[in-house]
């Protein structure tokens, strides 16, 4: 379009990575576009229709595009980024823009990591929007080995791209646009590891914990993500409209996709007035330690030297929890219950202070489950507060035991689990697997 200039790259700090992002518009709310599996923040407007569905958006909204660590024009990493890595890079780039609360709309891949961020910092998000997503991988392993070693095989051709852009065959204008589009995205192998992580992706259990307005958009055209997947997404949210369309491609802006625009708007435009409620219940990794033998202990070294070691305990977790950006809420006489914005500093955090515990002559064991909590002024409440304290209950001594949740999130996260089988947790239903940690 020729009045829709190319933006400005800029570059948000998320740690140490520089993530490089744009904003179109200047409307009065803002919209969080967080990408699929590949991004590229300045090349995205050379793709067929893309510029024209950022301007479409932009005007009534102030749009942000950010390209995904290690990719596009943002910094290259080792490895591939874990959910939590990802949230704190969309949470760097609202930071960044001065935006305290948006609209996220994630495409495919960038689904699962909002409804995860949309959970755990309901006051950063006002509405949640889901294009062509899914929860959890839904391809058996010989299929999904099919399409990666073909994806990787045909990389940088545009023929790996053209299904999800939705170019029609013959176009070699376009298919060439869309080889040089992956090559600027990614190297194949990047691409790879990337696919075998988003595997691992499986946000089921965190649905219900969705407190925000939220819409999935789907098409029953969508040639990568099946039909299915957009249905059971919605019907999982509470209270979550679910919007199907006929004829739109995976990549849903190369289609004629004004009514899905359209949608987008009146989802987002009916809810301006700004009268947010305040949360109370949000979404948390929730740790449990405590000394095993105590009460053994105290009576060995006697109250003077028992009181000398329960001090240096507690300062050594608070220190412990404060370095790995944990909330600690209290101590429990021969224990602590913090609580986490991620599940895998959670997990490290219990490793380290298990560790520098151990070498005080104190054996800690620890338990952690992810849910949603209730916060009550100082202290927390709620179902996973108390699932995590009967995961600790089943551990050993030194040992951080996780539920089946936590592993789930921190794929991709360099963390070792070890099966430690299926356990009834009392007062809690059904069975629970749980893992030994590691690092």
């Amino acid at each position: 379009m020729a009045d829709f200039a190319m933006p400005e790259t800029r570059y948000a700090l998320s740690g140490d990575i520089n993530i490089a992002y744009q904003t179109i518009g200047h409307g009065p709310l803002d919209i969080v576009i967080v990408p699929g599996s590949i991004s590229h923040v300045e090349f995205n407007h050379e793709l067929p229709g893309f510029a024209a569905f950022l301007h479409r958006l932009s005007g009534f909204a102030r749009v942000v595009t950010f390209d995904k660590r290690g990719q596009g024009l943002s910094d290259r990493v080792s490895g591939v980024a874990s959910l939590e890595e990802r949230m704190d890079d969309v949470r760097a780039v609202l930071d960044a823009v001065g935006s305290k609360r948006a609209v996220l709309l994630g495409f495919s891949e960038g689904s699962p990591m909002i409804v995860l961020f949309a959970a755990t910092y309901p006051e950063r998000v006002s509405h949640l929007i889901l294009v062509g997503g899914y929860a959890n991988s839904w391809r058996t392993d010989e299929v999904f080995e099919a399409f990666v070693t073909a994806t990787v095989a045909a990389w940088g051709t545009g023929l790996s791209m053209k299904r999800v852009i939705g170019t029609q065959d013959g176009n070699e204008r376009e298919i060439a646009l869309l080889g040089k589009y992956e090559r600027l995205s990614c190297s194949p192998g990047a691409f790879k590891t990337l696919m075998l992580m988003n595997r691992r992706i499986d946000v089921r259990s965190i649905l219900p914990s969705v407190r925000v307005p939220a819409l999935v958009l789907h098409s029953r055209a969508d040639a990568l993500i099946p039909i299915a997947e957009g249905r059971k997404l919605a019907s999982a949210i509470p209270d979550a409209k679910y919007i199907e369309y006929g004829d739109l491609p995976h990549g849903c802006f190369a289609g004629a996709c004004e009514g899905l625009i359209g949608d987008i708007e009146e989802f987002v435009t009916g809810h301006r007035d700004g009268a947010f409620p305040e949360t109370d219940r949000v979404l948390a990794t929730v740790l449990f330690t405590d000394i095993v033998g105590s009460t053994r202990m105290a009576v060995e070294v006697g109250d003077h030297r028992w009181h000398e070691l329960l001090d240096r305990h507690d300062r050594l977790a608070k220190q412990t929890v404060e370095r790995h950006r944990g909330i600690f809420v209290k101590s429990t006489g021969d224990g602590i219950l913090a609580t986490f914005d991620g599940p895998g500093r959670a997990v490290r955090c219990a490793l380290a202070f298990g560790a520098a515990a151990q070498q005080m002559g104190l054996p800690l064991r620890a338990g952690l489950h992810t849910g949603e909590i209730e916060v009550r002024g100082q202290d927390v409440g709620g179902i996973a507060v108390h699932a995590a304290a009967r995961v600790m209950a089943q551990c050993g001594a030194n040992e951080v035991l996780v539920s089946r949740v936590v592993t789930d999130l921190v794929a991709g996260a360099g963390l070792k689990f070890t099966e430690r089988g299926a356990f009834d947790l009392k007062g809690i239903p059904g069975q629970w697997e749980l893992f030994a940690a590691a690092q």
